[in-house]
């Protein structure tokens, strides 16, 4: 696992865990549309892929959307925590992802997060941007995905 580094402007966090379906992988793919011969085809994972491969796993968009999604119901408290002291405008949204695929993820995988927030410095323009660092990690105790998004929040108004 990472080290993650220590700032006056982060705050750690790791989330619940949650144990990965085949329906998981299977309705993930069909509502996407990732209909490769990877992710659909029984027959050409078993005849092309070779050792844990040969059984059906997640795509990659399908691990970040798992670590964001994991996130989610703590990710109001992690941002108030760290912009507490920082005056900041509204929310202006998720402005990238960084990610780093490392692993593989099986039915029958249990995973949560672990992470850090950073505040970065403020930009020319007002606007202070968020980094979100996710590790998605499994039951092994193995980071199978490092991934950062980056988020936005607008100019505070000036004062009446």
């Amino acid at each position: 696992m990472n080290k993650l580094t220590d700032s006056a402007k982060s705050h750690h966090f790791k989330t619940h865990r949650r144990t990965i379906s085949e329906t998981d992988i299977v309705t993930f793919v069909n509502v996407v549309g990732l209909h490769e011969p990877f992710f659909i085809d029984m027959e050409y994972i078993r005849e092309n892929m070779t050792g844990s491969h040969r059984s059906r796993f997640a795509p990659g968009p399908m691990v970040i959307s798992l670590g964001m999604g994991l996130l989610a119901t703590y990710v109001a408290g992690i941002i108030k925590g760290t912009l507490k002291g920082h005056e900041v405008g509204p929310f202006g949204g998720m402005t990238g992802v960084q990610a780093r695929l490392r692993g593989a993820l099986f039915p029958g995988d249990t995973i949560h997060v672990e992470g850090e927030a950073r505040l970065l410095p403020t930009t020319s323009r007002g606007y202070t941007l968020m980094e979100l660092q996710h590790l998605v990690i499994n039951q092994r105790g193995e980071t199978i995905a490092d991934f950062t998004e980056t988020i936005t929040f607008l100019p505070a108004a000036p004062a009446p």
